[in-house]
């Protein structure tokens, strides 16, 4: 079964088992998480299009652990003016486990 779900403001396509990395939820790593903002659901050649999401329809992950990104340069110049900044930031993951898909 697979299903398109939205979680923390993205929309991510999930199958049963997957493991995906999403942005930084507030759960601590083995608690059990549901998301029931589910847009679409496929089985076989049955699809329920959510209008704009389906009713009883949910998916339950498990949080693996929390993580952070690789790291991103912020590089600010303007020519001729001597002025430079040098700004980094590494953006907080949580890797999470795809147990269930209710709908």
């Amino acid at each position: 079964m697979i299903a398109i779900v939205n979680i923390a403001g993205q929309q991510f396509k999930v199958e049963e088992g997957q493991e995906i990395f999403v942005h930084r939820l507030d759960s601590e790593p083995g608690d059990n998480v549901s998301f029931d903002e589910v847009l679409l659901t496929t089985k076989g050649d049955a699809t329920n299009i959510g209008t704009p999401t389906l009713k009883g329809a949910s998916v339950n992950a498990t949080v693996v652990e929390h993580a952070k990104g690789d790291k991103v340069i912020v590089f600010k110049k303007k020519r001729r003016k001597g002025y430079r900044v040098k700004n980094g930031h590494r953006q907080s993951f949580t890797r999470i486990k795809i147990d269930s898909i209710v709908g």
